[in-house]
């Protein structure tokens, strides 16, 4: 994590970093773990997402830019954007409908205006109850 903060910190420029390079020759040996979904709420949601896909992938992209924005902003906490959206995919399961398939692009255009509003509305229910 060295490097990405470093050139976090010093962004935009990307000055040399008083660390070694990442060798991965050295390192030899990487170990992978299935990641714990309770921990990660927004990794479960997504995956949930791409297995409902369909109109379901535009309310999500939708939800998290707007839960971000309220993020940044200072309205909710860093933990609050995956329950802003896991409320706001909630919210708009009906408007989804049983195929949730989109049949123009009007259909993901609308489903991603909506999605805005109600996670702009459930942002701020958030961050009134604070």
């Amino acid at each position: 994590m060295r490097h990405p903060i470093g050139y976090a910190l010093n962004w935009p420029a990307r000055d040399a970093l008083p660390v070694a390079r990442l060798d991965l020759a050295q390192v030899s040996t990487l170990t992978f773990r299935a990641p714990e979904m309770a921990r990660y709420p927004a990794l479960r949601l997504a995956r949930e997402v791409m297995a409902r896909r369909g109109l379901a992938g535009a309310a999500f992209n939708a939800a998290k830019e707007i839960a971000l924005d309220h993020f940044l902003a200072g309205g909710i906490g860093f933990m609050d954007m995956a329950g802003v959206v896991e409320d706001t995919l909630h919210a708009l399961d009906p408007q989804m409908g049983a195929s949730n398939l989109p049949e123009a692009l009007e259909d993901v255009l609308g489903m991603d205006h909506l999605a805005r509003i109600r996670a702009g509305e459930i942002a701020r229910r958030r961050a009134g109850s604070r």
